[in-house]
This record gives C-alpha cells, sequence and structure tokens, in this order.
C-alpha cells in the first residue's frame, strides 16, 4: 500500500489563506454596495423659505404663527436630524462590527478548521508515524526473525555436519574393525588351512605308506602264489610226464586229477583276488548269499560278470559284480589246457556270502 505523502505547512495554509482573503474582499464589496445603494438624502433648505412661500398667501398673523411654528419645529428638527444620522451611523457601525464579528467568526471558524485540520493533518502525521514505527518494528522484528532462523538453520547444519562426521567416523571405525576382524579370520582360516592341509599330506603321507606297505604284501602274495604256480605248474608238468609214460587210460586218469587240483588252487586264488576286491556295504546281512556268473577268456582276462540268482539286495549283488570286475584278469588261467579251461573256467559260477566267499 501506497503512503500518502506529507504536506509541508506552507501547502496546509494556503486553502484557508485564500477563503479568508476571499471573505474580506467580499465584506468590504458588500459595504461598498450598501454605502452606494444608500438613499442620498436632500440637502437641507431654510424652512423660512416654506414659510415665506406660505406667506404670500396668508395674512400676517397666521404668517407670524407659522413661522413661530416653523422655527419652533426647525429647532425640533436639526436635534431629530442628527438623532436620525447618528442613529444611522450607529446602524452602519453596528452593520459593519457585526460584519467584522461575522468575519471574526468565520475567520475564528476558518481557524478552527485549519487547526482541526492541522490536528487531524498532525494526527495522520502521528498514526503515519506510528504505522511507519509499527512497520519499522515489524521489519525489525521480521529481520530479528530471519536472523534467528539463519542461526538456527546454521546451528542445524552444524549439528547435522557434526552428526555426519561423526556417523563417517563411525563407520570408518566400523569398517577398520569390520577388515580388522576380515583379516583375523583370513589369519585363522589360513591357520587352519596349514593345519587341514598339514593333516592332509600326513593323511596323504599314511595312506602313501599304507598304498606301499599293501603293494610290499599284494607283491609278497603275488610271488607266494607265483611260487604256487610255478610248484603247480612243475607237479603238473611231472604228472603229464608221468602220463606220458603210462598208457593212455591211466594216462587220461592222472590228467583228471592234475586238472581237478589245479582248479581247485584256481578257485583259491579268485576267491582271494575278488576277496581284496569286495567292499562290503553297509546292507549286508549275515545269511545273504548272490550267485554271480564270470566269464573268462583263456589267458585270464574277465570279459563279463552278471548275477544268475539274487540276494535280494541290489547294493549287495551290485558289490559282488564289481569285485568280479575290479579283479580284470587271472593270468594264472594260462597254465591250463584248452580243454580244462573251457570245461572249468570259461563260464563260471561264484557264490558271495558277507561272512565268506565261495566258489
Amino acid at each position: 500500500m501506497m503512503q500518502q505523502r506529507e504536506r509541508s505547512p506552507s501547502e496546509s495554509y494556503f486553502w484557508p489563506s485564500i477563503w479568508a482573503v476571499g471573505l474580506h474582499v467580499l465584506i468590504f464589496a458588500m459595504l461598498f454596495v450598501s454605502f452606494a445603494m444608500t438613499p442620498e438624502l436632500p440637502p437641507s433648505r431654510p424652512i423660512v423659505q416654506a414659510t415665506l412661500y406660505q406667506l404670500k398667501s396668508q395674512s400676517q398673523a397666521k404668517v407670524q404663527t407659522n413661522q413661530r411654528i416653523a422655527g419652533e419645529s426647525q429647532k425640533t428638527a436639526a436635534p431629530q436630524y442628527e438623532t436620525e444620522q447618528m442613529e444611522q451611523k450607529k446602524a452602519e457601525q453596528q452593520k459593519i462590527a457585526a460584519a467584522k464579528a461575522a468575519e471574526q467568526k468565520r475567520a475564528e471558524e476558518a481557524r478552527k478548521a485549519e487547526q482541526a485540520k492541522a490536528a487531524e493533518a498532525q494526527k495522520q502525521k502521528e498514526a503515519a508515524a506510528a504505522k511507519a514505527e509499527a512497520q519499522k518494528k515489524e521489519a525489525a522484528a521480521k529481520a530479528e526473525a530471519e536472523k534467528k532462523a539463519a542461526e538456527q538453520k546454521q546451528q542445524a547444519d552444524i549439528a547435522k555436519k557434526k552428526a555426519a562426521e561423526e556417523a563417517a567416523k563411525k563407520k570408518a571405525a566400523e569398517e577398520l574393525a569390520k577388515k580388522k576382524a576380515q583379516e583375523e579370520a583370513a589369519k585363522k582360516k589360513a591357520a587352519e588351512e596349514a593345519k587341514k592341509k598339514a593333516a592332509e599330506e600326513q593323511a596323504k603321507k599314511a595312506a602313501e605308506e599304507a598304498r606301499k606297505k599293501a603293494a610290499a604284501e599284494e607283491a609278497k602274495k603275488k610271488a607266494a602264489a607265483e611260487a604256487a604256480r610255478k610248484a603247480q605248474e612243475d607237479k603238473k608238468a611231472a604228472a603229464l610226464a608221468e602220463l606220458l609214460a603210462d598208457d593212455v587210460q591211466h594216462q587220461q586218469a592222472l590228467a583228471d586229477e592234475v586238472g581237478d587240483k589245479v582248479a581247485g588252487n584256481l578257485d583259491d586264488l579268485i576267491i582271494n583276488l575278488v576277496s581284496q576286491q569286495w567292499r562290503r556295504p553297509p546292507s549286508a546281512r549275515q545269511g545273504m548269499s548272490v550267485t554271480v556268473t564270470i566269464q573268462m577268456l583263456p589267458d585270464g582276462t574277465i570279459t563279463n560278470a552278471s548275477v544268475t540268482r539274487s540276494s535280494g539286495d541290489v547294493a549287495f549283488d551290485n558289490s559282488a559284480v564289481a569285485a568280479v570286475r575290479n579283479v580284470g584278469r587271472i593270468p594264472e588261467m594260462q597254465q591250463l589246457d584248452r580243454a580244462t579251461f573251457d570245461r572249468m573256467y570259461r563260464k563260471r559260477a561264484m557264490i558271495f556270502k558277507p561272512e565268506d566267499l565261495s566258489l
């Protein structure tokens, strides 16, 4: 809202002065008009003339009487005229006084109006000053509020920044602790890995030693089996030599006997080899049995192994078949003649039992 411009004292008294001057001019104009319109009195003439005029037609006595009366009238008329002139002047003076009084009254009223107007202007000025002061106070309060808000915002920013710094420090500490924990865990894991690796190396070394020991025992067994085979070959050679010296019937009976003995030794060898390869399944129980048919070539290579009579437990049956197949080849079969091999070992049935193995 636009504030009204405060008028200067010269502007405040301008129009009242114009009105006062105009009012005085109007009053003087009225007085001038009143004086101009006042009827002009005829000049006073001696009453004697009228009296003399009248004496021309009257008697001497009457003339004298009339002159006396006129003299008396003249004597009384002069003061009356003066009185009328004085009253007229007095009336004019009263009229002038009344006009002056009216003018003074109007001037007083104008002055009072001017004073009231000045008072109103002063009041407006004071109101404007009060309003300006209020606006100034309001502006100061607003500035103070803005300053306080700015300070509060600054304090809030400082608190926020401090909280962010604390959070960053806390996060850095947590990350450092986490990193340290990870390093400790890594060290611990490395130590466990090293320990585990050492244990594995130890177990591997023990297994290698056990394998070497088993290999040595196997070599020992093979050597024993080779010695037994050689002894059997020698025995068979001796028996065959003896058969060649006897008759055909005696030689055939002796060959059958020697073949049966050799077959018995080979059966024991097969049982021993399959027993070494067999891994007892957890489901194996006493009283179970499975019959596996073994098919071989003359050089002792096992070509097939199949279940001909199941035990009713698939795991046990599969373990028996796997044990036979793991043997792979039995070189000792080469010591048999072809007829004995075809008759007894080309297709051989073997019975597996959890408590033992038998052919």
